[in-house]
């Protein structure tokens, strides 16, 4: 191998190794062999000048000064984005572009807004040539030598990918990281820096791109901005850019629906601080590129696209004790006590802690200053630690070994965020939690029961779990504290009723880990009874649409276990609906099976949600965009033009409502 060979051979090895590393964060050698690696590279380039490469894994060190940055204008202009606050704001939204596009079957993509400096990097012949802040959207700095120093940023493609484009995203600073920065300052007598967004886009600024390369900074992408047509969707382009080498995070998904919209909001409103960088909302937009051209931009933002905001606010307070709460599924949330605070207007006393995790990661101890942020009605949260005012014989956080209910030994499986209270049966907060979920108005719904009846029920040792809840009398519950006579044949007619809940909400009501609404109703169609699903193997479980091995695992544990046999025996036996009604039965047929279908415009007949259910009870499935894998576009009255136009294209079958009525009866 001569030299230029073994120059080449290195620098594609060390893009691959930076990649595993910081791309997908699996080191596959040590840091000791990479060292070496880059070294011997070093070595060769400095003895062989004619064999330069700019993009080569050894400019990434820096050492480069730039003294002023050069102010460069965005061949692409980088627009702003609407805000939205609500729901409302996004169904508003919604509207709009229904309006315009012409149709209401339109997908999204959801992405997590990151809290970062924004970047546009260019790319040439599938080469990184520049890096360019956003500025004000028409232009920004060229920060090129610096951002090189981000090893998650790749300098070449590592795919079949476009050739020319701009990739835009987020610089960050993980929290992690951050951290590690404030405690080496503390410890050096400097002040600590405020946050993680500012010091991120203080870092591309420095003068020395050595400095820049010292700290852990992250690029995550979320745009592909490129005159080629090779991607027909925003999400098809992503998956491809993150194949080619580019960091862009898993947490996008693809929304059929607004529905799906704002379930991903709510998700990661809770969710969102189990992240290791920040975030403050979540970006929306339409899926289709083709669309995205149809709807264009306003003056100041694209109309294809909106940000929805978190409601949020920081308050500075002391910890004064970590206490730990036990769910019904026993999973141990810890919570920080707090000096009161008054924070979005309530007085603060205590936060979320989220998981042993999240502890260490902020490195969070008792009497520490911490920054605390409230957002919507969600359960105030610590989000940082000041650590200039932390007290000198501070001590590390050990985490709860034992329940604080019941004494057991907590257990944390792999995979899992939280650890648990295996004593399921024994455990007053998970019986109670059981029971006030089944009684909950998304599964049995039953009047006159609520959380404060429930437990004292439980301490007055007339329920133990949900099933006992139809043993009930009367003359049992009169006697009870705040209870009448009226209130105790309110709740036993509410239990009664409670019998004519069809099964899939039972299903969800039975509290099966795992086992939301949506997918109780995907099981409760597929199975029909719950014999038939706890019956199911694992095999037949994980065939079924959208079921994971996590759920699987999850149903097989439940329906293995003696207590639960016993439970839904009981319930079976008091009338329960533990099958699919004979009237909902006789209206599934397999007709349609394994068919998809889209349904654009309007109709007369039937409701849209009429032919979506109806699609489905004869075994179709509904989707929301038309794809090679389409079947059949059921056209109404004013269909979308790009759904036509589509459909034409990929020779999808377009059928009228009335072809549809006749294809099922």
């Amino acid at each position: 191998m001569n030299v230029k060979e073994r120059i080449d051979s290195l620098r594609e090895e060390l893009h691959q190794l930076n990649y595993n590393y910081y791309v997908l964060d699996n080191a596959t050698i040590s840091d000791l062999e990479f060292d070496l690696k880059l070294k011997e590279l070093e070595r060769l380039e400095e003895d062989h000048p004619e064999f330069a490469d700019p993009n080569s894994p050894t400019q990434r060190v820096g050492g480069q000064i730039t003294k002023n940055f050069e102010t460069v204008t965005h061949k692409n202009r980088m627009y702003s984005l609407d805000n939205s606050y609500s729901k409302e704001d996004l169904l508003d939204w919604e509207k709009r572009i229904q309006k315009i596009l012409g149709t209401d079957q339109i997908s999204y993509t959801c992405e997590l807004k990151y809290d970062g400096a924004s970047i546009n990097l260019t790319y040439e012949n599938g080469k990184f040539v520049k890096a360019v802040t956003r500025g004000d959207g028409f232009q920004g700095d060229d920060v090129t030598t610096n951002v090189k120093t981000i090893k998650s940023i790749p300098l070449s493609m590592q795919a079949d990918f476009v050739s020319d484009f701009e990739m835009r995203g987020e610089i960050i600073l993980p929290l992690d990281g951050f951290n590690k920065m404030n405690e080496k300052r503390v410890a050096e007598g400097e002040e600590p820096y405020r946050n993680p967004r500012n010091t991120a886009s203080g870092s591309l600024k420095l003068q020395d791109s050595s400095e820049v390369a010292k700290r852990p900074l992250d690029c995550l992408l979320y745009q592909v901005v490129t005159d080629e047509r090779k991607y027909t969707s925003h999400y098809e382009s992503l998956n491809a850019a993150r194949n080619a080498g580019f960091k862009v995070p898993t947490t996008i998904i693809e929304a059929k629906d607004i529905d799906g919209v704002l379930q991903f909001v709510n998700e990661w409103d809770e969710k969102r601080h189990d992240l290791p960088y920040e975030t403050d909302g979540v970006v929306i937009k339409v899926n289709n590129l083709q669309q995205q051209e149809e709807l264009g931009y306003t003056s100041k933002s694209p109309r294809w696209a909106i940000a929805y905001k978190f409601k949020a606010e920081q308050a500075i307070t002391k910890l004064n004790e970590i206490t730990y709460q036990v769910g019904r599924t026993g999973a141990i949330t810890p919570v920080a006590n707090l000096e009161p605070v008054e924070l979005a207007g309530t007085i603060v006393k205590r936060a979320s802690l989220h998981n042993a995790d999240q502890i260490e990661k902020l490195d969070i101890r008792i009497n520490d200053t911490v920054f605390v942020e409230k957002g919507g009605e969600i359960i105030p949260k610590i989000i940082a630690v000041d650590f200039s005012k932390r007290p000198q014989d501070s001590a590390s956080t050990q985490y709860a070994t034992h329940c604080p209910e019941c004494g057991t030994e907590l257990v944390r499986t792999e995979g899992d965020a939280k650890h648990y209270c295996p004593n399921t049966y024994g455990c007053a907060p998970q019986i109670a939690g059981r029971i006030q979920h089944y009684i909950s108005r998304k599964a049995m719904d039953i009047d006159g029961l609520g959380g404060e009846t429930v437990e004292l029920l439980r301490k007055e040792g007339l329920v133990q779990n949900y099933a006992d809840l139809y043993d009930l009398r009367v003359e049992q519950i009169i006697p009870l504290e705040r209870m009448a006579e009226k209130s105790a044949q309110n709740m036993i007619a509410g239990i009664e009723k409670s019998k004519e809940i069809p099964f899939e909400k039972v299903l969800y009501a039975l509290g099966i880990r795992f086992v939301g609404e949506t997918v109780a109703k995907k099981l409760a169609k597929h199975f029909k009874s719950i014999d038939n699903l706890m019956a199911a193997d694992f095999e037949t479980l994980v065939a079924v649409d959208e079921i994971g091995d996590k759920i699987a695992e999850s149903i097989i544990e439940f329906s293995n276990d003696l207590s639960n046999i016993q439970l839904v025996n009981r319930l079976k036996s008091y009338g329960v609906q533990m099958q699919v009604s004979e009237e909902d039965l006789a209206n599934q047929t397999d007709k349609l099976q394994g068919k998809v279908f889209v349904v654009s415009g309007v109709f007369h007949q039937m409701s849209r949600n009429d032919l979506k259910k109806a699609i489905e009870d004869n075994g179709g499935k509904v989707s929301s965009s038309i794809s090679k894998k389409t079947d059949y576009v059921v056209a109404g009255d004013n269909m979308g033009p790009s759904k036509k136009t589509k459909a034409e294209g990929l020779g999808v079958a377009i059928i009228s409502e009335q072809d549809f009525i006749d294809m099922i009866n």
